[in-house]
């Protein structure tokens, strides 16, 4: 609808809507006015939009009308809506932006609790020598879709949390998510300490002294914002560690209000969800003892416990002296889940100590495989495409996999007029950022062909993208150059392949992984075929997911604890080629994709990156590009699209976060809501 108005502006505003509204040409606006067919269109979108939000009739409403009333709290350190609101860093956030989006469309009583960056996530620049440079751009709060919460008076309503010598203030902000609400705290207020303003300036900061901070604001802090809210929870979801502090807070609402420890500590994990997404302790918030010291001194008091009790919250073994967050979390939580069923097993094997008592199988760690809010990351002409052959109410019951049997049905001739203009839209949005990167100067030939203004619509091309960590292994393809050469510059035959991602700034090993994958790249003899797409996003991520061929995923196994990104493309009709690792163990089926390696583990790591590698270059030779490139007497890849049709018949429906929502709520949501002794007293 907006682009209608001005599709100039609308890509320039990076598709935020306020910013658009608040910059549009007035004559933009009154020719829009003028024009039927934009009138027609906005007020079909305004009734979907007031039936969507005043239906019923909703997935939740229907199967637990007596829980309509109780409140899921879901705790994240980050959410990516959308590239508008840069609040998010990678997997974790969009994981929780889908989340969300799916809890408001089945009609859960759902409400979310974060932190709102003032500056976001960094800005990535590659220099022409490969190293990544970060830098912040501070939001504009009145351009982008968030409004203050008010207290009487039209102040701003405020929470309060002790930190040591000093009170810090946090704001409350407001997105609404569909029919859920988001609340997200801010500490940038004239009030606070300079250093105090800073604890939400941006995500994962790395000072340790910070990143407790943020965890008590996050925690303690959330659980308060609720109250001053006037919002009582009955289940209380943490998505991740980072707010587990909030089962403290919970304990002492209940000790103040006279409950012993125990009672307490019961009622707290009867409430509360943990899920964990790291499968290596390394990926786990460790505090050295005196830094609980500093920031806890006088608040395990308030719990009715002494240094060592409160210590032994968090403390792996009694030898220990540091507090790990995943142990907290556990000890808050009666229910704990993985996101895959191969980090189900590796979860269990990693907090085993927690259970000694028990054999592995045992350990009371489930598992709900992330999914993705399909809607959101499929192509428009996808979409009408699954409209025309799937039934107009496909997206009301996306996760029953009758629905998609019906794929088959799509004829190959409309299946691949679509994948053909997702291509060449994917290429054209490329160029496009090369255009205008050399349009601002300082931009060097060589940077805009690593940039991708080279690439082919006609190519068979393969993308990876994703954060860049050293695990996830983004050079495993440039592990034997001379075959990458043969395959990117095969006559009549060529590939080409797209990457993108960001290494944290601290995180100097993956830099040198982004450095040495593009200093690779740049070379003449790739023929310009090999590109690093700057500053990845979700908007970047939406090209990719749609345009690409094939979606390449290399994680060193186990250390993949779910990955959604191949989920997305699947649904777009784009062919997996994945380690068996996290979703894609689930997910392949032999002829729904491509499985890199083994199912199985590999003690030495060098080992496990040859025989990976091996298997990769002999999947690209000897499968994929022959089947792609075989068409018939009217240059349609038969074969290959009814790899495609039985990629999407199978993926879609099963990592739809219809399906994950709704398994959170039948396993865990509801069992903790009936479970929960005193209700939304909680």
């Amino acid at each position: 609808m907006f682009e209608r108005i001005d599709s100039v502006w609308w890509e320039e505003s990076s598709h935020n809507p306020v910013r658009f509204l608040n910059h549009v040409e007035r004559k933009a606006l009154n020719a829009a006015l003028r024009d039927n067919r934009f009138i027609a269109l906005y007020e079909r979108v305004i009734v979907n939009f007031d039936h969507y939000m005043s239906s019923p009739d909703t997935w939740f409403a229907q199967t637990y009308p007596d829980l309509i009333g109780k409140t899921i709290a879901y705790f994240s350190m980050e959410f990516g809506l959308h590239e508008s609101l840069p609040i998010y860093a990678g997997g974790l956030g969009v994981l929780s932006g889908d989340h969300c989006k799916t809890a408001s469309d089945l009609g859960l009583p759902f409400v979310g609790v974060g932190f709102l960056y003032p500056q976001g996530y960094f800005r990535q620049h590659i220099s022409e020598d490969g190293w990544q440079e970060a830098y912040y751009e501070n939001l504009d709060l009145t351009e982008v879709p968030v409004l203050p919460v008010k207290a009487s008076g039209n102040k701003d309503l405020l929470v309060q949390v002790a930190l040591p010598g000093r009170t810090v203030q946090a704001r409350i902000w407001k997105i609404q998510v569909g029919r859920v609400p988001l609340f997200l705290m801010d500490t940038d207020l004239a009030q606070n300490s300079t250093g105090d303003r800073e604890l939400t300036s941006r995500l994962y900061q790395s000072d340790p002294d910070t990143r407790i901070s943020e965890e008590i604001v996050l925690g303690i802090g959330g659980v308060r914002a609720l109250r001053t809210l006037g919002i009582q929870p009955t289940v209380w979801h943490m998505n991740e560690g980072h707010s587990a502090f909030l089962g403290l807070e919970r304990l002492r609402e209940g000790i103040e209000s006279h409950q012993a420890f125990e009672s307490a500590l019961r009622q707290v994990t009867a409430s509360t969800i943990f899920t964990t997404h790291t499968p290596v302790p390394a990926g786990i918030d460790i505090f050295p003892q005196w830094l609980v010291d500093k920031y806890f001194g006088d608040y395990w008091g308030k719990l009715g416990l002494d240094r060592d009790k409160f210590m032994d919250l968090g403390r792996q073994d009694q030898q220990s002296q540091s507090f790990n967050m995943g142990v907290l979390a556990i000890r808050m939580s009666g229910q704990h889940n993985a996101v895959s069923e191969l980090h189900r097993d590796v979860s269990r094997r990693m907090w085993s100590f927690l259970w000694p008592d028990r054999v592995e199988e045992d350990i009371p760690i489930e598992s709900v495989t992330n999914g993705i809010h399909t809607l959101t990351w499929i192509g428009n002409r996808v979409k009408r495409l699954y409209d025309e052959f799937l039934g107009t109410d496909w997206v009301e019951h996306m996760d029953d996999p009758a629905v998609w049997d019906k794929v088959v049905d799509i004829p190959d001739e409309a299946l691949w007029s679509v994948r053909k203009h997702l291509k060449r839209r994917l290429t054209s949005f490329i160029q496009e950022r090369v255009r205008q990167r050399w349009m601002a100067g300082g931009y060097h030939p060589v940077q805009a062909v690593a940039g991708g203004v080279m690439l082919d619509p006609g190519t068979l091309t393969i993308g990876f993208a994703r954060r860049f960590a050293t695990y996830k292994r983004a050079t495993l393809l440039m592990r034997d150059v001379e075959r990458l050469k043969a395959l990117v510059n095969a006559p009549n035959r060529p590939v080409q392949f797209v990457f993108a991602g960001k290494a944290h700034p601290s995180d100097d090993p993956a830099k040198h992984l982004v450095q040495d994958l593009y200093r690779t790249l740049k070379r003449a003899e790739f023929g310009g075929r090999i590109a690093f797409i700057e500053d990845y996003d979700i908007n970047v991520g939406r090209h990719l997911v749609q345009g690409v061929d094939v979606w390449l995923n290399t994680p060193r196994r186990p250390n993949e604890a779910s990955g959604t990104s191949g989920q997305k493309a699947a649904a777009n009709g784009v062919l997996n080629l994945s380690v068996l690792d996290g979703w894609w163990r689930e997910g392949y089926n032999g002829k729904n994709g491509w499985a890199i390696g083994e199912d199985e583990d590999y003690a030495n790591a060098d080992e496990q990156d040859a025989a990976d590698a091996e298997s990769l270059y002999e999947l690209l030779e000897n499968e994929i590009v022959p089947l792609y490139y075989l068409h018939d007497e009217n240059y349609i890849p038969r074969g290959w699209l009814q790899r495609v049709k039985e990629s999407i018949r199978t993926l879609a429906p099963l990592f739809s976060t219809f399906r994950m929502v709704k398994e959170y709520s039948t396993e865990m949501y509801v069992p903790a809501a009936m479970s929960s002794a005193s209700g939304d007293s909680v």
